[in-house]
């Protein structure tokens, strides 16, 4: 009824431009595009710039050109049926963006897509000799999923944190784009729907683990924020479980080799966090948030820390040539950008101004992406599987020395073992076969 109404105030106003005014061609534009509402008031989910574009104005509009007049004639010409729909449907794409965006906003999707990136390393990495595609992207699915869940609820626990603080205010939940149960319900629905794919395309123990950080990082970490300093080691551990997931996800369970980048993922989040923290501290004061840097005000235990956590980070690259997950060549790369971290981190122990701090931060940003695409370059597949001729079998070509024998004498012997397979419960799929025998189809995924 008021989009009628709309339509009729529209010609009537073209009618009043065309016989009042000396030109008989001037009009006002934004009278031709405003959009109302049964209030007289715009629609408060347009962003400000449409609303601007929206809204008319009392400034008169300079004199239209001719071709403007013959377009604007063809609108007035309409059918009043055809107006309302298309006012629909342009409103019905303005609710579309806004809302896509506080989505957006509230997943915290830059930081999501690094836990993707986490997860999905870990998935490769524990994959063996050839990376279930579809596997890897069903996990990287419901790891976005299951993290952007968690970031919501971190804004929805702390709203009211997030409306004292200059680098926070202006997110969708304090600055009232969004409702608090509309927030509540995208991430309980996400969330959900996260758990379940991985249960139903990965395995039970990648689903637990998603769902277990998702707890810990909403109704842990979220509320320790403002009460004690020990939040940034919990934090920690929830960055470290997406590779571990990963690493489930490919294998079906957790070893010593999978731990190595969790590993590195713990000791890169304390100097990263220590940096941000010592640079935003004023922020956090003002937010009530008990960062570890608000009771140091010298800056130099917040330092030391960070300091101390980068030079955990050195033997790793040792750790993964050692147990056979990495070459050499990442031992070296591994070594060389820990001391560059350290060195940064070092130099901010030294000279603790928002300068140096800054400089370990951005130093933070680069070592992990550095890392992690090392380790997949120069990743070792020390199990590789063959599928044999009987879809029931699965072959295992041990490359250890300590491989199955045929007797005590004849050690030096290899013996091809034949171990039985889980029933799979989806068809084999397309897979990136890496091993060292081409012409085999090689299978990575066996549901367990």
């Amino acid at each position: 009824m008021w989009r009628n109404s709309a339509t009729v105030s529209f010609s009537s106003k073209l009618l009043s431009y065309s016989s009042s005014s000396a030109n008989p061609n001037y009009f006002h534009y934004a009278s031709a595009f405003s959009i109302f509402s049964p209030n007289g008031v715009v629609d408060q989910a347009l962003s400000p710039s449409h609303q601007r574009f929206y809204c008319s104005s009392a400034v008169p509009s300079p004199s239209p050109s001719s071709g403007s007049v013959i377009k604007l004639g063809f609108l007035a010409n309409k059918s009043d049926a055809y107006l309302p729909l298309s006012l629909k449907a342009r409103d019905a794409v303005q609710l579309a963006r806004h809302y896509g965006r506080c989505y957006w906003e509230l997943s915290k999707a830059r930081l999501s897509m690094l836990v993707v990136a986490t997860s999905g390393t870990g998935y490769v990495l524990g994959s063996g000799n050839a990376v279930d595609l579809a596997g890897l992207c069903y996990t990287c699915a419901g790891t976005m999923m299951v993290a952007a869940s968690a970031n919501s609820l971190n804004q929805v626990f702390e709203i009211n944190n997030d409306a004292k603080m200059k680098r926070t205010r202006l997110r969708p939940l304090p600055s009232g784009r969004i409702a608090i149960p509309h927030a509540v319900t995208w991430a309980s629905s996400v969330g959900f729907a996260g758990t379940a794919l991985l249960a139903c395309k990965a395995n039970m123990l990648a689903a637990g683990l998603a769902a277990s950080n998702l707890v810990l990082y909403a109704f842990v970490y979220t509320p320790l924020k403002q009460v004690h300093p020990v939040n940034t080691w919990v934090g920690a551990v929830v960055g470290a479980i997406p590779p571990l997931l990963g690493w489930a996800a490919a294998s079906g369970q957790i070893s010593l080799n999978g731990l190595i980048l969790p590993a590195a993922l713990y000791f890169w989040q304390i100097p990263h966090f220590m940096a941000l923290a010592y640079l935003c501290r004023d922020d956090y004061a003002a937010g009530g948030y008990r960062m570890f840097s608000l009771a140091d005000a010298s800056g130099r235990r917040t330092a030391a820390v960070a300091f101390r956590n980068c030079l955990y980070l050195i033997p790793l690259g040792f750790i993964a040539y050692d147990w056979g997950v990495a070459s050499g060549w990442f031992c070296v790369e591994s070594s060389v950008i820990t001391l560059a971290i350290s060195a940064a981190a070092f130099s901010f122990y030294r000279d603790r101004t928002t300068q140096k701090a800054r400089r370990m931060f951005h130093a933070s940003l680069l070592y992990l992406p550095v890392f992690m695409s090392g380790l997949l370059f120069h990743r070792l597949s020390d199990n590789p599987q063959c599928l044999a001729e009987n879809p029931n079998r699965i072959i295992e070509l041990p490359s250890f020395p300590e491989a199955v024998t045929e007797s005590e004498e004849d050690d030096q012997k290899k013996k091809v073992r034949y171990v039985t397979a889980v029933p799979q419960r989806r068809a084999p799929v397309a897979y990136a076969s890496i091993a060292p025998f081409p012409f085999l189809p090689v299978p990575s995924y066996v549901d367990q």
